[in-house]
């Protein structure tokens, strides 16, 4: 008994990186890359081109299922590449809440866990002082999927279309008190 025990924990694995200029983009890429079915993210602010290009590849090329949650002020901060990951094809929402939606992490396949104070920004990965963590612990995993699903279900989809035609009504916003952009 203790020697299976002793083998599931040793498959269990948790990299650490910090930044800046310490590779934190690059194994977020890296992950993204590994992708065979799915890509659930919970990012509060993503800039990142190069993030931003790899998800976009891995949905157009090998059809996976990528979901992004983002915090609402995501869909009219012009450095945000949500408008770019929608023209794409992929499914972005934004969150509903009155506070932030400051979480910072994205599950691939059920399998992997990206997580920790680093934002998906350029700034993140050469200025400031970030930390990531990719986990493997399946229980970890399960915990920040529920909450996935939580924060998807509770976020209603971007205000217009990829051609830019309003999809959300207006008075749907003013009674949600959301950034819905005209």
């Amino acid at each position: 008994m203790f020697y299976l025990a002793a083998n599931i924990s040793s498959a269990q694995e948790i990299r650490v990186y910090f930044s800046p200029n310490g590779g934190c983009q690059e194994a977020v890429v890296s992950e993204i890359r590994k992708a065979t079915q799915t890509i659930d993210i919970a990012m509060y602010y993503l800039s990142s081109s190069g993030i931003a290009r790899a998800l976009a590849k891995k949905y157009q090329e090998n059809n996976v299922r990528v979901r992004i949650v983002l915090d609402q002020g995501q869909e009219i901060e012009s450095a945000s590449k949500s408008g770019y990951l929608i023209k794409e094809g992929l499914q972005v929402r934004y969150h509903m809440g009155f506070g932030l939606m400051h979480n910072k992490f994205a599950i691939i396949d059920g399998k992997s866990l990206i997580t920790g104070s680093f934002n998906w920004t350029l700034t993140a990965e050469e200025k400031n002082e970030e930390n990531l963590l990719i986990i493997t612990d399946e229980g970890t995993i399960e915990k920040y999927k529920e909450r996935f699903d939580y924060l998807w279900n509770t976020s209603r989809p971007d205000s217009r279309n990829a051609r830019g035609v309003n999809a959300v009504p207006a008075w749907f916003c003013s009674t949600y008190h959301l950034f819905c952009s005209n």
